[in-house]
């Protein structure tokens, strides 16, 4: 049992209770399976692919035939009007449908009644979003019950990223109001215990040295860079967040070794940490200025202690004759808001710098949707594959795996479910999306030619199959089992 995960139910004295993990109720339910048996499969797809877009419906309209509804209930043209519940339930199907299609590549050799536990989880879990969508306090009362019963920390990667969700959901539940109710209070941020600083920090390490996702994007963004610099002596680096602060700035240092191999003309190199945590900053340029040492590179490493939103021009020193290259690694996104205007700024202060290129690494997801159960349906297939890739490079019950699953990704996951307006930072989006944000923005596209450096990479530093690279109009993206989760792209004024 890992100590120090607990979940804090829903009940009458909104009192705290420890997640179940006996582990005598563990079952070995793959999520890959989802049985295509009792599914209308007459409803079109989900198209994942496309960001925020209606799903793909047929031309004709879903009609309910007027001897069927209320008489008191509205109608349009002889059919009932469509409620919120109806909107829900198309989403659902179309959910089921989708999955079902993900399923028939692997249930022919599967033995379907070893899934019925995991099924059934499925099934809850919708059920239950379905009930706080619609602000049915008892009905997802009952549901999330159950829920805390069956997903369970150790269990499979279905169960543990149920585990995420159901905490999301209990956390959106105690902060929305009743129908009816008059209350402008807006669900921002989570009531239940969060996360501390400390285990966060150790997380985001974990996830770094064991999954590909992260080093991927610093892998791809360093190739860019030394192509940008390459036979330039004087070089200067502006980096967002410096990897949401990740110790050490492994990032950087192996930047180094490259440009120390590879620049014999190299005079100097200048770092720019943007942060709001100057400290943790300061203590990474240390590091790196000592290391840089040790390889006869002339290091200078500043620290603009801002967020990304109130950056300007005029804070980033440039000096002449240097060669600006810019880098953003899972930033960019908690700029993105409703408005769309803080992005928006971000992008054209970065343009005016006129770097030689800019580095953007994301999650290739669409978590921004407007409504609560459309993110809810992608974030589940999203975190329901990075789950997956972990139970495959994990044991069973590594404690480092739930430390990675319940601080890091746990944490990306709360944020979606349960948080809205300026709480919700978590605003992952689909690289068409990107692309045309970037566009508008005045940026163009540059061409990434480290397709074959980037597989081969892949293969030294993971032992197990499934994960993949592919390229597509010009971003390199990563995957596991062809679901995409990390996309890298390169930009130029």
């Amino acid at each position: 049992m890992y100590p120090g995960l607990y979940y804090k139910s829903y009940n009458e004295d909104d009192q705290p209770n420890l997640l179940n993990l006996n582990m005598s109720k563990l079952s070995t339910y793959p999520f890959s399976l989802l049985p295509t048996t009792n599914l209308d499969l007459s409803f079109s797809t989900w198209d994942f692919n496309n960001n925020n877009k209606r799903p793909k419906t047929s031309s004709n309209p879903v009609q309910v035939p007027v001897a069927e509804a209320q008489h008191n209930e509205p109608t349009i043209n002889g059919a009932r009007k469509l409620r919120f519940r109806d909107h829900i339930g198309t989403y659902k199907q179309r959910f089921w449908a989708t999955e079902a299609v993900d399923a028939s590549i692997s249930i022919e050799n599967y033995d379907s009644s070893d899934g019925t536990d995991g099924m059934q989880l499925v099934q809850l879990l919708i059920s239950c979003a379905e009930a706080v969508a619609c602000r049915d306090r008892a009905q997802a009362s009952v549901l999330l019950t159950e829920l805390r019963a069956r997903a369970m920390v150790f269990g499979t990667s279905f169960q543990r990223v149920a585990s995420c969700f159901v905490q999301g959901l209990i956390d959106r539940l105690m902060l929305i109001q009743p129908i009816g109710a008059c209350s402008s209070r807006v669900a921002t941020t989570t009531t239940t215990t969060t996360t501390t600083t400390v285990e966060w920090d150790e997380a985001l390490s974990l996830v770094y040295d064991a999954c590909p996702y992260i080093q991927f994007g610093h892998f791809v963004a360093n190739s860019a860079i030394l192509e940008a610099f390459e036979g330039e002596s004087l070089v200067h680096i502006v980096d967002l967040g410096m990897t949401m602060g990740l110790a050490h700035g492994h990032q950087w240092r192996k930047l180094l070794q490259s440009l120390a191999s590879r620049s014999p003309a190299l005079r100097r190199v200048r770092i720019t940490a943007v942060g709001s945590n100057p400290d943790r900053l300061i203590i990474i340029g240390a590091e790196l200025e000592s290391y840089a040492h040790t390889l006869n590179i002339n290091l200078e490493f500043s620290v603009i202690a801002t967020n990304l939103e109130n950056l300007k021009p005029e804070q980033v020193n440039i000096r002449e004759g240097e060669v600006l290259a810019v880098n953003s690694i899972l930033q960019l996104h908690c700029v993105v808001k409703e408005s769309r205007g803080a992005l928006n700024t971000v992008l054209q202060m970065i343009h005016e710098l006129a770097p030689r290129v800019l580095v953007l690494v994301e999650q290739d997801s669409s978590h921004n949707g407007p409504f609560f159960l459309g993110r809810f349906m992608e974030a589940l297939h999203y975190y329901s594959a990075i789950f997956d890739s972990l139970d495959v490079m994990m044991p069973k019950y590594d404690t480092k795996r739930a430390k990675m699953e319940q601080f890091y990704f746990g944490e990306e996951i709360k944020n979606i479910v349960s948080c809205e307006g300026g709480g919700r930072v978590e605003r992952h989006e689909r690289v068409d999306q990107w692309r045309r944000r970037m566009s508008r923005a005045g940026f163009q596209t540059a061409p990434m030619k480290v397709v074959a450096e980037v597989k081969e990479w892949l293969v030294k530093v993971v032992s197990c199959e499934g994960f993949t690279v592919g390229e597509e109009k010009g971003c390199l993206v990563l995957g596991w089992k062809s679901k995409p989760v990390i996309a890298a792209s390169c930009w130029k004024c």
